[in-house]
């Protein structure tokens, strides 16, 4: 019987990402780790009569300026947040050189996004040419000039990695990951397989989001998800501390350029990191819960682990999903002892969420590129507002300052709501 072939190796040859700290990587990692949070007051719709009215919004200067010297072509399909997402992947096509790879075939993009959520306004738009009775006039709605043509589009979850492939001509696969908060790792994860089974060379991975708007907010805030108590929108999120009241809303986009290592190698690529082991999981359990136990997270670290090849006694760090909501903070502290046992007090774990805010499809990614930063810098970001211990939570959450350490090997984990869970483990690049 024939041994089996060596698994391809994955490495990242480029990243990029706009968030509410800024507007590209350096910008945002610089200001995490000098503890400055993102989040503020919404500027963008009327939030009066809100119980919460805090998001991580990111600057439309910043937009502007990108869009200002870029083709606006498809532009009139792009949602907000695929409109960061070309700012992200701006930033990382540049690092990789991606415009220098000839064979576009063999390109392809995973995305993990979701679309528009459809605005108040459209809503009372579209109820104009509705009778009461069952009755609806289409042939006047059609003739307004396309306008609800073009935001059906916007509101597709598979628009954006569509648009992207089009607009960085993509001949190869295109996957769209719809999975709550763990799209954008499952987009980085499944890209990365298809990589290591040969399907093609180079995957454009990530995510975007943006979901501040009334109807994107209203379903957490009654189902009582969302940050209610706080004075300084700056201190609102505070993962796995005792005073924690909920999660902030935020919006941004991640991209990571994914490469087989030969490729790179043969086009003389910089390569900033290596995706190791992917995992992923369902809790099985209910569509608003986590399980209680953290059982899905942690098989889905665990095969993150086994994917890698490695051991819980190899891992240096843990960028944890870490919401800021008693529920995902307890059952994912539950699921790191489960997985760490004894070792587990002893590997720094932070959320980046405390300054960045909660961006769904986004996070994954976001937080998968702060951390190959973070072992590229010897930088382990810290979770500010840790103030009040909570004695369920006992681990090294890294508090309030950023912690510089040498470490080669993370996991990152995103569980999305309703038990969907992603688990990367993230390596630094090393030669054979």
């Amino acid at each position: 019987m024939s041994a089996l072939p060596p698994k391809r190796r994955v490495v990242v040859t480029g990243y990029g990402m706009i968030t509410a700290s800024g507007k590209n990587t350096d910008d945002t990692f610089d200001n995490c780790a000098n503890g400055r949070s993102g989040i503020d007051y919404i500027r963008s719709f009327d939030t009066t009569g809100l119980p919460c009215q805090i998001a991580g919004e990111v600057d439309n200067a910043w937009i502007d300026e990108f869009e200002d010297g870029t083709d606006q072509k498809l532009r009139k399909f792009s949602s907000r947040g695929l409109r960061l997402m070309r700012i992200a992947t701006a930033e990382a096509a540049e690092k990789a050189g991606l415009e220098k790879i000839e064979d576009r075939a063999n390109i392809g993009v995973s995305l993990g996004s979701h679309g528009d959520n459809p605005a108040v306004h459209d809503l009372k738009f579209i109820h104009r040419f509705y009778d009461g009775n069952g009755g609806w006039d289409i042939k006047s709605l059609m003739e307004t000039g396309g306008y609800p043509f073009l935001h059906f589009f916007r509101r597709k979850a598979d628009t954006a990695a569509t648009v992207l492939s089009t607009l960085y001509n993509c001949q190869g696969p295109v996957l769209s990951p719809v999975s709550a908060c763990a799209a954008g790792s499952h987009a980085i994860g499944e890209a990365a397989r298809l990589i290591q089974d040969g399907r093609c060379e180079v995957m454009i991975a990530g995510g975007c989001e943006s979901t501040i708007d009334f109807t994107g907010m209203i379903g957490f805030i009654l189902l009582k998800a969302l940050c209610e108590k706080y004075t300084d929108p700056q201190k609102a999120s505070r993962p796995f501390d005792r005073k924690r009241s909920g999660f902030v809303m935020s919006e941004g986009a991640g991209a990571l350029i994914l490469e087989d290592l030969e490729h790179a190698r043969s086009r003389g690529a910089r390569i900033l990191g290596e995706i190791r082991g992917y995992g992923s999981s369902a809790d099985a359990y209910r569509i608003t819960d986590t399980h209680p136990k953290g059982l899905g997270a942690a098989i889905a670290m665990r095969a993150a682990l086994e994917d890698a090849s490695i051991t819980p006694d190899d891992v240096d760090y843990i960028n944890a999903h870490g919401t800021s909501t008693t529920q995902n903070d307890l059952t994912e502290t539950l699921a790191i002892k489960d997985v760490f046992g004894e070792r587990a007090k002893d590997i720094p774990v932070s959320s980046n969420k405390s300054m960045l805010g909660h961006a769904i499809a986004a996070a994954g990614p976001i937080e998968c590129i702060l951390t190959l930063e973070g072992i590229n810098r010897s930088i382990i970001l810290p979770t500010i507002n840790y103030e009040s211990r909570d004695p369920k939570c006992r681990l090294d959450y890294v508090p309030n300052e950023a912690r510089h350490k040498e470490h080669s090997t993370a996991i990152s984990n995103s569980f999305g709501f309703g038990g969907q869970n992603a688990c990367l483990c993230i390596g630094k690049y090393e030669a054979e």
